[in-house]
């Protein structure tokens, strides 16, 4: 009898993944307790993108072949690492950007409608004929994106439909319906929403830093749909307690799961836990790949999706 591949899931949280792959693969899962007996089978770990590499585990593991990140973004994965290994590394691009957009829409919504803020206050019995929750019309807001990939696209799209002027920065020339400023900072001083939308590397590290947000304003709003870390978390933080940044909407954190404590008491924002993309649409197109992905580098051929 042909011994079937095995295939180590990472994290815990795709542990979800299990029935679909039982099927074709032995399945293991890291969280469970030691590996030791299983290293020399395992030729494909599963692995979500924002997480990073066990790149001591990695070199344990020698009948490896292919590194699957389960998700588009694959920013803690070491890639130049891998391939000097002979690792295959495949993702789920082009899959959930548009809901990653709806979501960023959404975040816009919740902060600068006071959506949030108003269910608190009718649910805490603080409605009344006298007090009128007011809030500025989206139209005529200035949009400023960093970064016009899949998601940026998607974002400003949706901007424009609702009568929201856009602009651009990235730091590469890009053709297309809408202009690109000079800068980041200047990015930041003309916007009244700045959508974080970039892709995540080392590059990004803090790029929305202390002078971005200052650029931002009083009166700016912060929304972060890409990773925790392009922005400076703690200049965030402060920036919204003193008042010198009007509001942030993040679904994306430096540490996930964040610790609620570090944001109990900053004011001004909406906050949710990294749900951008996570739709039933979306995890389905992920699986798809994944398992062609699979099949694909099981039967000698190179990934059907392979990181760039």
């Amino acid at each position: 009898m042909t011994q079937r591949p095995a295939v180590l899931i990472m994290q815990c949280h795709l542990g979800q993944l299990t029935p679909f792959l039982e099927s074709a693969y032995d399945v293991y899962r890291f969280w469970e307790g030691p590996l030791a007996q299983a290293e020399p089978l395992i030729q494909a770990v599963i692995v979500a993108g924002e997480f990073e590499l066990d790149k001591g585990l990695i070199e344990r593991l020698p009948g490896l072949r292919l590194l699957a990140c389960f998700t588009s973004g694959y920013d803690r994965i070491d890639v130049e690492w891998c391939r000097a290994r002979g690792l295959a590394v495949s993702h789920a691009p082009g899959v959930n950007h548009e809901d990653v957009a709806d979501h960023a829409i959404g975040l816009i919504l919740a902060a600068r409608r006071e959506i949030v803020r108003g269910d608190r206050e009718l649910r805490a019995g603080l409605w009344t004929v006298e007090s009128k929750l007011m809030t500025p019309s989206l139209g005529g807001q200035r949009v400023g994106i960093v970064g016009m990939g899949l998601i940026g696209e998607a974002v400003a799209r949706r901007a424009e439909a609702m009568r929201m002027t856009v602009r651009w920065w990235g730091p590469r020339e890009k053709a297309g319906p809408w202009p690109r400023a000079d800068s980041l900072i200047a990015l930041a001083a003309d916007s009244d929403i700045l959508v974080v939308a970039c892709r995540a590397d080392e590059t990004n590290v803090g790029l929305i830093s202390a002078e971005v947000i200052a650029a931002l304003g009083p009166q700016g709003l912060l929304v972060n749909v890409a990773r925790g870390q392009v922005v400076d978390e703690d200049a965030l933080i402060a920036a919204l307690r003193s008042g010198a940044l009007g509001q942030a909407a993040l679904d994306v954190f430096e540490t996930e799961p964040v610790d609620a404590a570090r944001w109990a008491e900053v004011p001004n924002t909406v906050l949710t836990p990294h749900t951008g993309g996570a739709t039933q649409e979306a995890v389905r197109g992920m699986l798809m790949l994944l398992m062609q992905n699979l099949q694909a580098v099981f039967a000698g051929e190179p990934p059907v999706t392979p990181v760039a």
